[in-house]
């Protein structure tokens, strides 16, 4: 086990590792609209394409029906698509149960899985990188590296993209592990990776975004802020947004590498924004949650619950609710027009890790070693699951399964009941 004590912001004392993570469809043919999809994949992955602030045009049935097609058994990266919106396209059971599960001895996991086809990718503390099958929970290969890693891997064109805790970032072949390619940051990697056309975007410690190459690993271009990075930039159109421990909202042009608006935020953040519309949302270490117009870089409106709890857990939003967990040992649930707070539900402890949206529930993991599906409308617990272990990475959902990996080096993967 990698015993190395993991920094955390100025602002806290180190603690130990595994307690203070930041951490319409058509019938049409999928294969009349392959070469457009091609092209438009990333953006497609919302569900919906946004007009000016407060109108929202709705996709077309041919459109829709293939942004389903293309996503429904896939969550390649974080929160499952360029724009982080948390939620997924495919549906769960009412009732989870194990179909399987996988220990690493004396491990930890903290990165959220990454479910490409029928297999699922993660790295674990102790700095190995795993190929699982969906169905079976089989190991089908396994790839050591010099550290541990804390970021979530992403998956595209057979390639996986993962950065570990010496701040070195590893493009690797989905099929058989091997190592295509390797980038050298100058600290540590909690970032996960995100696309922008031939390029892989990453954050790290060192305070720079970086566009890379996605076949070479060759440098793009280099964004620098004033302080760490270690949310995953979230991707809408060329814009990349980065929330960073410098207090502010960054939006980059990505065709340019260049900055276009930088958003005070009062306090750091390592938490991912998730985008809809116009709007990207997210929380900070201040205890302060925000609606932010990306477009016009201003501020919409702001919440705050009492006590100024320090927020860790990455948002997921639809058009009707904006959720997200606190160090309060809540889950909050917001208008994501106005900031009124639609419900709140009390864990037993800590949420640090990101909801994730399935239909009409919301799923998340707790320090509390439990995974709560929550009514999506009233915030009432319709499910629990007893994992043992402390969640704060987060749910992965695909093929009508979720998968999360707990504190202790476990990986469930929750599904339909088998057998009798």
């Amino acid at each position: 086990m990698n015993k190395r004590v993991v920094n955390r912001f100025a602002m806290e004392t180190g603690r130990s590792r595994g307690a203070e993570t930041l951490t319409g469809s058509g019938r049409l043919s999928l294969r009349s609209v392959t070469r457009w999809l091609a092209l438009f994949v990333t953006v497609l992955f919302s569900a919906r394409l946004a007009g000016p602030r407060g109108l929202v045009l709705v996709q077309s049935e041919e459109v829709a029906g293939a942004a389903k097609a293309a996503s429904v058994a896939d969550w390649p990266m974080f929160r499952g698509n360029s724009r982080s919106t948390g939620v997924a396209s495919g549906s769960l059971p009412d009732q989870l149960s194990v179909r399987w599960k996988f220990s690493v001895k004396n491990g930890a996991f903290e990165g959220t899985a990454a479910v490409v086809g029928d297999a699922v990718y993660l790295g674990d503390m102790d700095g190995k990188v795993y190929a699982w099958s969906l169905e079976t929970g089989e190991v089908r290969w396994e790839q050591k590296f010099a550290a541990g890693f804390m970021a979530s891997p992403a998956v595209k064109d057979g390639l996986l993209y993962i950065g570990d805790m010496d701040g070195k970032f590893y493009c690797v072949d989905t099929k058989t592990g091997e190592t295509k390619w390797s980038f050298t940051t100058e600290a540590e990697i909690d970032s996960s990776a995100n696309f922008y056309r031939d390029s892989v975007l990453v954050g790290s410690q060192d305070s720079t975004l970086y566009s890379l190459n996605a076949k070479t690993g060759e440098v793009v271009w280099k964004f620098k802020i004033e302080d760490q990075i270690r949310c995953s930039p979230t991707v809408v159109e060329n814009r990349a947004f980065v929330a960073g421990c410098d207090g502010k909202l960054h939006v980059v042009d990505l065709d340019r590498g260049a900055a276009v608006a930088a958003v005070p935020i009062d306090a750091p953040t390592g938490v991912t924004p998730a985008c809809m519309g116009d709007a990207a949302y997210f929380g900070t270490e201040g205890g302060k949650f925000f609606a932010v117009d990306w477009k016009a870089g201003s501020v919409l409106w702001t919440y705050q619950a009492d006590g100024n709890p320090q927020y860790r857990s990455s948002p997921a939003v639809t058009e009707g609710c904006v959720v997200f967990g606190g160090r309060n040992k809540r889950v909050t649930a917001l208008n994501p027009k106005t900031g009124e707070v639609k419900w709140e539900f009390s864990a037993r402890s800590r949420i640090d890790s990101s909801p994730v949206v399935v239909g009409s529930r919301v799923y998340v993991g707790g320090a509390d070693g439990r995974i709560y599906g929550l009514s999506l409308e009233t915030g009432k617990q319709e499910f629990v699951f007893e994992g043992g272990g402390g969640f704060s990475s987060s749910p992965a959902v695909a093929s009508g399964k979720l998968i999360i990996a707990n504190d202790r080096g476990v990986l469930f993967c929750l599904g339909e009941k088998t057998g009798s």
